[in-house]
């Protein structure tokens, strides 16, 4: 009986040594509906590298033009200006925007949920140019929240405040949001055993609610940074100096013209491409956990 299994076994690893390679990639079975899914993300992708491709090839044409334009103080100080000016936005957003999508997640349905939802996504939907009146009416020397402000010494006009509070207001739905599917996805049988041990509202916030969603605080501050920085109507419409990275591609191709703006413009893809290719690297280190059923 051992003899019969032993030549048995010998005898299938032996058929199974013997296929060719070609046989054996034929019996591996074909995800037809996946590799359709992959040509047609290949199409939408295929886009933005045809783009890409299409500038680098003018860029690289003329490389000592390029780094000239990338070397200069005005270019490096207006790509730290919008970087830095975004990071504030978000600072902001964290701090007044996650208490906001904590309160939206755990409030029942009604209809006033509902309007501050609405009220919520309306920089979604504006035009940018309608985004940056808004806040240039609210901000303006003479506005609601302006003139108040400046008697202090605080100024938004043509000013770095004006800058950030431009981009915090195109850039909040992208965080609430968010923040707000990452606070409905943690369980809230988890609290409630929190707060039987003696955990009050804020601690069981603290030590349970918030470390479970801080992968979607993380991803949604990278998407509200990069819409910020990315801002200009509505930027622009309340401080259109200092200049931010997209004021100054503007100003530079209406008084320079194509040449310049657009080696501006490949400068600040390269580095956008290395900084959010970094940040999203990061996100496998924060908040390891898989979700998935």
């Amino acid at each position: 009986m051992k003899t019969e299994a032993l030549s048995g076994d010998i005898l299938q690893g032996e058929g199974e040594v013997s296929l060719p390679w070609w046989r054996q990639r034929r019996r591996q079975h074909i995800d037809w509906c996946t590799v359709w899914f992959c040509i047609m993300g290949a199409a939408l992708v295929g886009i933005t590298v045809l783009a890409i491709a299409n500038i680098a090839s003018a860029e690289l044409a003329d490389p000592a033009h390029l780094l000239e334009v990338a070397l200069s103080s005005e270019v490096i100080g207006s790509v730290l200006l919008t970087f830095v000016a975004g990071a504030n936005a978000v600072l902001l957003l964290i701090l007044f925007g996650t208490p906001l999508a904590y309160v939206l997640a755990r409030s029942r349905p009604s209809r006033f949920k509902g309007v501050v939802e609405s009220i919520v996504d309306i920089p979604l939907i504006l035009p940018h140019t309608v985004a940056g009146l808004l806040v240039y009416l609210l901000f303006m020397r003479r506005g609601w929240l302006g003139a108040p402000l400046s008697e202090i010494g605080l100024s938004f006009e043509d000013a770095y405040p004006g800058t950030v509070v431009a981009m915090l207001f195109v850039a909040s739905p992208f965080f609430v949001n968010t923040m707000r599917e990452g606070f409905e996805k943690v369980p809230v049988h988890l609290e409630n055993v929190a707060r039987t041990l003696g955990a009050g509202t804020f601690t069981t916030f603290r030590t349970v609610t918030l470390p479970l969603s801080l992968r979607h605080m993380y991803s949604g501050a990278v998407l509200a940074w990069g819409r910020a920085i990315g801002e200009f109507a509505g930027v622009i419409m309340i401080a259109y100096y200092p200049f931010i990275i997209s004021t100054l591609i503007y100003y530079s191709f209406t008084t320079d013209g194509i040449h310049t703006s657009r080696s501006i413009a490949f400068v600040v893809i390269l580095v956008s491409f290395a900084v959010f290719y970094l940040l999203r690297r990061m996100t496998r280190y924060l908040g390891r956990y898989d979700d998935r059923v």
